[in-house]
């Protein structure tokens, strides 16, 4: 589980409200109509289509209530029963239309909305992967996933049927009201009189309820965060009885997302009371007005009862634009959402500008490199080194003293605020860093192995690598000597994150893929930590070869391990306090010297005497 500082309401045994600070953040309405319009061009022809469709089936639609005017007035009314199978027939045929119709219509946009999900999925993911490091940093892995996969879902309700029945739904209201003038207009003037009444309820409706959709996003995409980090931590969560507490803090963030939905229930349920009060109002004034009119024989009962079909027709539609106005509202929010994370800068950016990157030599230098993660609290102290190509480097120091931050500045994770990391006399930041990342070879201390086999994980540094060359490296790493022991040897599945393979195991494979992947300059972080000393030695020899003409970089703590470093780095608070070779350090009698000779004394007292008392900080020996 990923650790970080706390804020001030974790501090307080609450959790932390990223989405607060959402709140304060104005919602740009043109920008989000812009997104909307250029998804639309995009998928306008599946768009066209569909509208087509839909104004067949809501033109079939108006049959059935147009034919009771003539069912009452003339087939009952005037006994002209000839008419009759005519105009069964008719509203037969056109309610089948308007079914055939229907289903084309949902078929047609429900596939393009899913295409057009698919597409926004594939563009986010491909621009999440592409940004600096720096955001996954700052950003949970469950929060980036949430962005991914449920934001891009809202755009269903644009490019699918919900933008559509809105449109129809217009359409409708529009048709049944240009009956309804035509049947009688003085009672029509004071149903629209209500509709505008009800237009202006949900037009102030939909912008208080906009700002609520966009919080949910930001709060489910915050509590699926915590969650993952929770199963990812499980065992930690056992192993310091933490599971109330970690329940503690997503009972939280759900209570703060039940807040949320139950505001905008309140919401859509105040939008959906005003519309059958809108409506029920309609009723009366029919009920008065229309029998009225009968009595003054302005109306005949086939043209009230048909009226009062179409102001049904007329109805609906305006709940329906209640219903749909506010999933399309939920697709703007998710939009805007969206929008930020593509309008992220990623490290690639400027690569299309740059020239490809020429033959690497290996030569590294530090220039003068002040480094901080946060403001005013410095990393990196004014670093300075140099690393002719092909020899070893160590880096040796206390933990946080800098050593890790050094290699993330190699791999171009961060930028330097002060100085420059130097390749071959060029400046990292300006090289192309596609170009400049193939040149290297990591293995980390936490080596993250994919959910595949052996095999595939070795070859993940060399795409297309033959069965032999995955083999050839197996050996050298002595990856093969555990994969003999499983049934399907380097074809074994090593589930989520390794989770098959023991540290030591996952170590090997690391070592493995970068022996693979060939690197000019190789990066080895504590890369034997988890190596009990028999499969160090083992391996010894497989990371000597692999030092052999690469320009290589070691952080360890066993410090026996970089004896034949050509140069190493004492680190101690962001500054270089020792330099030199494993004799010269020893002979200067300085930090390296006192932390070889404790580190060395441990090593020979270690279980001399099993049996002799121990005391734990804060507590009596025992």
């Amino acid at each position: 589980m990923k650790l970080t500082r706390p804020d001030r309401a974790e501090r307080a045994g609450r959790p932390s409200r990223a989405g607060d600070r959402s709140e304060k953040k104005p919602t740009d309405t043109r920008r989000a109509w812009r997104e909307a319009k250029a998804l639309l061009r995009e998928h306008r022809r599946s768009l066209v289509i569909g509208i087509a469709l839909m104004f067949v089936s809501r033109f079939a639609g108006l049959v059935l209530p147009a034919s009771t005017k003539f069912l009452i007035d003339d087939v009952i009314g005037r006994a002209r029963h000839e008419l009759l199978m005519p105009l069964a027939l008719a509203t037969g045929v056109a309610t089948l239309v308007q079914a055939i119709a229907s289903y084309a219509n949902s078929q047609v946009v429900s596939v393009a909305a899913q295409r057009a999900i698919m597409t926004m999925r594939q563009r986010l993911q491909e621009h999440v992967l592409r940004l600096p490091v720096r955001y996954f940093d700052q950003t949970k892995s469950g929060t980036v996933v949430a962005r991914v996969m449920n934001d891009a879902e809202g755009i269903r309700n644009l490019i699918g049927t919900g933008l559509i029945q809105l449109v129809g739904s217009v359409v409708t209201a529009v048709m049944a009201l240009a009956v309804l003038f035509w049947l009688h207009w003085r009672l029509t003037l004071g149903t629209i009189v209500f509709l505008v009444t009800f237009g202006a309820a949900m037009a102030l409706a939909f912008k208080r309820l906009r700002p609520l959709f966009r919080q949910r996003n930001e709060i489910t995409a915050e509590i699926t965060g915590r969650l993952a980090e929770s199963i990812g931590g499980v065992r930690l969560l056992k192993v310091y009885v933490a599971e109330q507490r970690e329940a503690a803090v997503f009972a939280a963030g759900a209570q703060r997302l039940f807040e949320n939905v139950a505001g905008t229930i309140t919401g859509t349920s105040a939008i959906t009371a005003v519309s059958t009060a809108i409506v029920g109002g309609i009723g009366v004034l029919i009920m008065v007005v229309g029998a009225r009119a009968i009595e003054a024989g302005a109306m005949s009962l086939g043209d009230l009862v048909m009226y009062t079909f179409f102001v049904g027709l007329l109805a609906m539609p305006v709940v329906q634009i209640a219903s749909i106005g506010t999933q399309v509202s939920e697709a703007f929010a998710g939009l805007d959402r969206v929008r930020e994370v593509l309008d992220l800068t990623t490290e690639d950016q400027e690569d299309e500008a740059r020239a490809p990157l020429a033959e690497i030599r290996g030569r590294v230098e530090f220039e003068d490199v002040w480094f901080e993660y946060e403001p005013e609290t410095p990393v990196l102290k004014g670093v300075s080194f140099v690393v002719p190509e092909g020899q070893t480097v160590a880096l040796v120091g206390s933990s946080g003293s800098g050593k890790s931050t050094i290699l993330g500045l190699l791999m171009a994770f961060n930028s330097p605020q002060r100085g420059s990391v130097l390749l071959d006399g060029r400046d990292v930041q300006a090289l192309r860093l596609r170009d400049y990342r193939k040149a290297l070879g990591v293995v980390m201390q936490d080596n993250f192995l994919f959910d595949g086999t052996i095999a595939e994980n070795v070859g993940f540094a060399k795409p297309g690598a033959s069965r032999e060359e995955i083999e050839a490296v197996a050996k050298i790493a002595h990856v093969d000597e555990f994969a003999s022991r499983f049934e399907q040897g380097l074809d074994t599945i090593v589930g989520e994150r390794g989770v098959k393979l023991s540290g030591g195991q996952r170590q090997r494979v690391a070592i493995a893929r970068a022996i693979l992947a060939d690197p000019k300059i190789l990066l080895l972080d504590e890369a034997t930590s988890s190596l009990d000393s028999e499969s160090e030695a083992l391996i010894r020899d497989g990371l000597h070869r692999l030092r052999a003409g690469r320009t290589t970089f070691v952080i360890a703590h066993r410090l026996s391990t970089i004896t034949s470093a050509d140069q190493i780095l004492v680190v101690e608070q962001g500054e270089i306090v020792e330099r030199g070779t494993h004799r010269e350090l020893l002979a200067q009698g300085g930090r390296y010297r006192a932390l070889y000779e404790r580190q060395h004394g441990v090593e020979r007292d270690e279980f001399i005497n099993p049996g002799e008392d121990f005391t734990v900080p804060g507590e009596t020996a025992r």
